[in-house]
């Protein structure tokens, strides 16, 4: 168990609304205060065993949290230091975001969704789409995306999520069980609706079976076929579901 979700244990929590996170910083040391920031999304200052972390009043509720968390994670692995934390390194996957960020990306999805509450809960839903993701985000009052990175991590389907801008792919993560040589296709191919999601002719595609070719270049990827569903998060960036369905993608070559 992680240090986040062990610290909710000791702290009794049982449930979902249980966790209070300015509680739960107070019980730490560190005192988060909600102020209009310009550039950048959190801040620490912290000396001895007392901080002050500093949260962008004018995010989202869901981004205001998942920050608050994040700086708790720089609280407990990086104390000493002095940071500001900018909006593309808060709840970013992709490998070149800072390994100190991504830690304390970390620490927030524990604490904010715990696997042993979120786990259970996902699997009373028992899919990986968008439908369970907003029934997952009311409950655990997380945004869609850490929310949907959360659900493919300790999810019932073994799936991958895809990030896309208009440019090209941003960032994707996926289940554990998946072997490293599906790598998706920086760009989106024709045949798939992301690319109508994309542009703007639709916000959310349905959950549609599609040919695994269209995600992967890899010569074997025609072979296979694997469900899809995309969603637009903002005007310029989507976020895709691909669900495995084949056991036979899943075996280590």
């Amino acid at each position: 168990m992680s240090p986040a979700e062990n610290l909710l244990k000791d702290l009794g929590v049982t449930a979902p609304k249980d966790i209070d996170i300015e509680a739960i910083g107070y019980h730490t040391g560190a005192l988060i205060k909600y102020r209009p920031l310009s550039g950048c999304e959190g801040r620490i200052i912290g000396a001895n065993n007392r901080a002050v972390i500093t949260v962008n009043s004018e995010a989202i509720p869901a981004r205001q949290r998942f920050t608050a968390a994040h700086e708790l994670g720089h609280w407990h692995y990086h104390r000493g230091r002095s940071l500001i934390c900018l909006p593309d390194e808060i709840s970013n996957p992709a490998k070149g975001t800072p390994y100190t960020e991504r830690i304390a990306d970390g620490y927030a999805a524990d604490l904010l969704m715990p696997q042993f509450l979120f786990t259970p809960t996902a699997d009373q839903i028992g899919k990986v789409s968008f439908a369970a993701v907003e029934n997952l985000r009311k409950e655990f009052k997380t945004s869609i995306t850490a929310t949907a990175i959360r659900l493919v991590e300790y999810g019932p389907e073994i799936a991958m999520l895809v990030c896309h801008t208009a440019n090209r792919r941003k960032w994707f993560c996926r289940s554990h069980d998946i072997p490293e040589r599906w790598f998706p296709r920086d760009d989106l191919d024709t045949a798939s609706d992301a690319m109508d999601v994309l542009n703007g002719k639709i916000k959310h595609s349905s959950h549609m079976l599609i040919a695994a070719d269209a995600w992967f270049d890899r010569w074997d990827a025609k072979k296979y076929e694997l469900y899809e569903e995309t969603y637009r998060i903002t005007d310029n960036e989507i976020l895709t579901f691909l669900v495995f369905k084949d056991d036979e993608m899943l075996e280590e070559h």
